[in-house]
């Protein structure tokens, strides 16, 4: 066998005949064995997948009235499979050129641009904008910015960065752009990202980024810098599709007729450009419930991989950010059909094969009734305007005069509530927004108008923010029901008197009843009933010690502030209320937490001030300095004598010597005196004061409870998602209920709000006296101390220096205050409070911080006003408030204007079947 195949001519055939085998083989595994996946593949060079948009799922009122819908619309696209590459730089300049010159906005997320000759990213711009927006300047370091906000707005510094960030957001509204996981901006992890997706490196200048990518995709340089750029927005459009090439590119949104005529006349230019026809979110009625609604937008990086690796939306998709729109994204998306075609090998359309109809999204029903959230948006804006001027609210059901002008009264929130169920009748707020504005993309300009207008002022008015869900506040005298029940459940008779002395003076503090504060005058002798018709704080101080001061005797029960906050936590104050869209839930106040809440201040206050306080080589020793400021704040619960508390500081170590009574006396008198839970934090607690925060939904949720008899029900905005339009009647469930020792006491603080809103003296009676259903309410004022922040501080120093510091050039100002940012720019790195302390060093300490601040406007009380109606089967809570809008009452007409619309008062009612639709 072996001298057979030395021969060559057999070699020969054996090689032949095992070449003939494999390719046998091999033709049998490619037909037989893999034929259906190569006739498969071959049909997909030829049949392609167009998709087709699924209109979105609608977002209805409980009578089914459209709040958020679908129109159609022209959307120009490119289909990246049917693009000639050495084309596609001339089709992106033809094609943009054409949306140009008609007036449409295209898509624009290319991040480099030039600007006076100079290329910039779009990223560092928006830090910068950003960082000029909240008064920061001479830094763009992340974790510099982070810790000036927390200063700023005095965060807990043992809190974590992640804590620390959501009370940025949730309590002060501001939202830095900043990761604090890696604290960077996120807009430079956005450029890190952007530059890495095309193998650029990171160090790269604006310019060299553009020429490199100019390079890389054979644009010559006789295009000039716009033709450039057009080719480079088109360009990253089609490399951020990634590996899905079959799905079209949006370029631009909803466009004219005309545009849609020019590119068909140009189509034969424009190989892979289609317009298809898609919906859009339309918003019938603008404004109207924007809070609830939420609004549209891009998908964001970090939201890349869920919704475009895990869901299969497309790169350009809108999803839902806020609202209705975010927490049900997934019922309202419904499925994306597709058209299958058959092209040429040019890419030419020649037969349609089939189509798949796209599965319009699931709709909403909303609890809310749009008539009713129109008038409790125009009732809020027309208040908040004649707050402003000090005008009156016109009303057929009474003029209302606002006799003293809150120029600063420029947001609120108005909330009604089915008072059986929880359902949210309106919620509303002011400033609002146009969801309209997102439908298709967001423009610059329009995104900032929506932002914060002063970040250095915590309630300055956010168009974006829902006041409702998410500003926790004081409640004022609105609290003073759950103190009064919760004395009347440990026994107190509602008829027992004790006499209104004015005030009750402990120690060097004077707690006085607000008639005394005004005017030295006394309520006299006041039950429960006439305590809330009056609003008397002495009456609630006494109660909540469980100490008659007049007498001074005790009273019959035994009260004490944890007794008060069982009563205040059972009605759901500071919890979750349940509603589907965000808020914000901070819990009822904890005695137990003052003194660590004390301790970090002084915490804060001795590390901010540290170069005053210790020697250069102690504050040079961190972990030194970090020392010596906890065993001084360690000090906090026992409270030492001053004569003593100087002989530890002095033996502390570390502090300058002539500022050790400085020290001693600041940590004690301005903290430890106040670190212990004392009879004067329960007097504020019990009037609605002090450590109390809540939102209007909360607020609103309590009032329900005391309305219908005790039962505390979740909150919903939502009734049904689905197309059924069918609903369940909700029914009381006894699970719900709150476990009071006696229900009949809420009769009585039921009686005691009516009195409030009905009564002689009543605190209400100006506005729903003579309103022809009987409504129970309760005014609350909520103070709040401190002065209003200025936009730019500098700018504030420079208008007002000729009166603060006479004689006092702002040039030497300003020299000295950059004098001092060099000397120490971990703590001045805003020029304003530079310049500030340039001022106290140019005139000895002369002048301080009091005097500096003495033209800035003060906070004004916020106004609250909580009812319900009618008295004797209440089926409506209503609770608004206004944001320094001076006292109870100014919130008043707003409630009443909603309670006329609600029982039909206004005459313009629509007519309602049970089954939630609307008759003709």
């Amino acid at each position: 066998m072996l001298e057979k195949l030395r021969d060559r001519y057999n070699q020969v055939i054996v090689f032949f005949a095992v070449f003939i085998l494999i390719l046998f083989l091999r033709l049998f595994t490619l037909t037989i064995v893999e034929g259906e996946k190569y006739k498969e593949m071959a049909d997909n060079i030829r049949i392609k997948k167009i998709p087709i948009a699924a209109p979105r799922g609608e977002i209805r009122d409980r009578y089914g009235r459209l709040l958020a819908g679908n129109k159609p619309s022209f959307t120009v696209q490119i289909m990246k499979n049917e693009l000639i590459d050495e084309q596609t730089n001339e089709i992106a300049i033809k094609l943009l050129r054409i949306l140009e010159k008609n007036g449409e906005k295209s898509i624009d997320n290319f991040p480099i641009f030039q600007e006076n000759g100079q290329y910039h990213f779009t990223y560092d711009r928006e830090i910068q904008d950003w960082l000029e927006d909240q008064g920061i300047y001479d830094t763009n370091d992340a974790k510099e910015v982070f810790n000036i906000l927390r200063e700023r707005l005095e965060i807990d510094p043992n809190l974590d960065v992640f804590d620390a960030q959501a009370e940025m957001q949730q309590l002060h509204g501001i939202y830095p752009p900043i990761s604090v996981k890696t604290m960077k901006f996120l807009p430079e992890m956005q450029k890190e990202n952007f530059l890495q997706k095309y193998s650029l490196d990171t160090n790269l200048t604006a310019e060299e980024s553009f020429m490199a990518l100019k390079q890389r995709f054979k644009i010559p340089d006789t295009y000039n810098y716009a033709d450039a750029r057009k080719i480079l927005i088109l360009r990253h459009e089609l490399r951020e599709q990634g590996y899905r090439q079959y799905q079209p590119v949006k370029i631009a949104l909803n466009v004219s007729h005309n545009t849609v005529a020019a590119i068909e006349e140009m189509s034969m230019e424009l190989p892979g450009v289609n317009v298809e026809m898609e919906p859009i979110r339309q918003y019938p009625y603008d404004n109207l419930g924007s809070h609830i609604i939420g609004y549209l937008s891009k998908i964001s990086d970090s939201e890349k991989e869920k919704f475009i690796n895990e869901l299969n939306y497309k790169p350009n998709d809108l999803i839902g950010k806020d609202g209705i729109e975010k927490v049900y994204e997934q019922n309202l998306k419904g499925k994306d059909g597709a058209k299958y075609v058959e092209v040429d090998v040019y890419g030419r359309l020649i037969n349609v094969l089939r189509e798949e109809k796209p599965v319009k999204g699931q709709n909403v029903y909303l609890t809310i009734d749009a008539k009713l959230q129109a008038v409790a948006e125009e009732a809020l804006a027309h208040a908040l305007k004649q707050i402003q001027v000090g005008g009156t609210f016109e009303s057929k059901w009474g003029d209302y005069k606002y006799s003293k002008v809150y120029k600063n009264a420029a947001s609120g929130a108005v909330v009604a509530l089915d008072a059986k169920t929880g359902e949210v009748l309106a919620l509303a707020n002011h400033p609002s927004f146009n969801p309209n504005l997102f439908a298709t993309g967001i423009s610059a300009a329009d995104w900032k108008a929506l932002q914060d207008q002063n970040p250095r002022d915590p309630i300055s008015p956010l168009p974006l923010y829902n006041i409702a869900t998410r500003a926790s506040i004081q409640p004022g005298s609105t609290f003073k029901m759950i103190t009064g029940l919760a004395a009347i459940e440990q026994g107190l008779s509602p008829s027992y008197k004790m006499y209104d002395n004015g005030f009750i003076q402990l120690g060097s503090k004077s707690f006085g009843c607000w008639l005394w504060n005004r005017s030295k005058a006394k309520h006299g002798w006041v039950d429960l009933y006439r305590a809330l018709e009056v609003s008397c704080n002495y009456y609630f101080y006494n109660v909540s010690t469980g100490w008659d001061h007049f007498r001074n005797q005790p009273l019959p029960i035994s009260m004490n502030v944890n007794k008060l906050l069982e009563y205040t936590r059972m009605f759901g104050l500071g919890d979750s209320t349940g509603i589907e869209i965000s808020e914000a839930a901070y819990g009822a106040p904890n005695p137990q937490k003052k003194t660590a809440s004390i301790k970090a201040m002084l915490r804060r206050h001795v590390q901010a001030n540290a170069k005053e306080y210790f020697t250069a080589e102690t504050v040079a020793d961190r972990a030194a300095l970090e020392k010596q400021i906890e065993t001084l704040v360690s000090w906090a619960e026992e409270n030492p004598g001053r004569g003593e508390l100087i002989k530890r500081v002095s033996e502390l170590g570390g502090v300058k010597k002539e500022k050790i009574e400085t020290l001693a006396d600041t940590a004690k008198f301005s903290y430890f005196n106040q670190a212990k839970w004392t009879k004067g934090d329960t007097f504020n607690l019990s009037i609605g004061q002090g450590e109390h925060a809540y939102t209007p939904l909360q607020m609103a949720r309590f009032i329900a409870a005391l309305a219908n008899g005790g039962y505390l029900n979740e909150v919903s905005v939502v009734k049904k998602v689905g197309n059924d339009f069918t609903f369940e009647e909700d029914l009381q469930k006894e699970e719900n209920r709150i476990p009071l020792k006696d229900y009949k006491n809420l009769e009585h603080i039921k009686r005691g709000m009516g009195d409030a809103a009905q009564g002689e003296e009543g605190t209400a009676r100006s506005v729903f006296g003579k309103f022809p259903i009987e409504v129970t309410a309760k005014t609350g004022t909520a103070q709040r101390a401190g002065k209003i922040q200025p936009k730019d501080e500098g700018e504030y120093l420079r208008k007002y220096l000729r009166w603060i510091a006479p004689g006092l050039k702002i040039e030497q100002v300003e020299a000295r205050a950059k004098e001092i940012m060099k000397e120490d720019r971990d703590k001045y790195k805003d020029l304003g409070i530079a310049m500030r302390q340039a001022i106290k060093d140019l005139t000895n300490n002369r002048v301080t911080d009091a005097k500096m601040d003495e033209f800035k406007d003060n906070y004004d009380n916020f106004a609250w006003l909580v009812s319900f109606a009618p008295y004797d089967d209440p089926q409506i809570v209503v609770v608004s408030m206004i944001f320094q809008g001076g006292s109870g009452g100014y919130a008043a007409p707003v409630a009443r204007e909603i309670m006329a619309e609600y029982f039909g008062l206004n005459g313009t009612t629509e007519k309602i079947n049970l089954k939630n639709t609307l008759t003709q």
